[in-house]
């Protein structure tokens, strides 16, 4: 499967709200769960469209990577943030992921950024892969972070030097 990534627009909304609640498990984030009542819309007036990339395959929307200055400071500029990715179920497991990390990547690097950092849940072994396989480093880990469940989940602090 070829897959292309571009920047998102607003006609990729209703499909990537789709991908969002479909994606959406207490693995891949401690925050409550997306509902159809509270969420009408993937791009909100907080949204910065152009953060966001799409992975797309013979015309199908797969998955989108936000990458994105986490920290608002000039002394901050040479560093971008993934702060979300998610790829369709159904996609899974076929190099989207990986496309989109590489690309958030290659946007942080046209940016003029030296460092994409991220954060990922101990609890998300495949997406702590992912992130491994694009050459991510763990830089430390915030233990007991989160309590989901009523258990103790690490916040794992990554990035990758460019």
């Amino acid at each position: 499967m070829t897959v292309d990534i571009r920047p998102a627009g607003d006609a990729d909304d209703a499909v990537l709200l789709e991908i969002d609640f479909a994606t959406w498990t207490q693995a891949v984030s401690p925050a409550p769960a997306p509902t159809r009542e509270d969420r009408t819309s993937f791009f909100d007036d907080r949204t910065d469209r152009e953060n966001y990339l799409v992975a797309e395959a013979d015309g199908r929307v797969l998955g989108y990577v936000l990458v994105h200055q986490n920290i608002p400071l000039p002394s901050h500029q040479h560093v971008l943030g993934i702060n979300g990715l998610a790829v369709d179920p159904s996609a899974q497991g076929r190099g989207v992921g990986r496309a989109l990390v590489e690309a958030a990547v290659a946007e942080a690097a046209r940016r003029g950024a030296s460092k994409v950092a991220l954060r990922v849940l101990g609890e998300n072994p495949g997406a702590r892969r992912l992130y491994e396989r694009c050459g991510f480093v763990v830089e430390g880990v915030l233990r007991g972070e989160f309590v989901m469940d009523g258990k103790l989940v690490d916040d794992v602090l990554m990035a990758r030097y460019l």
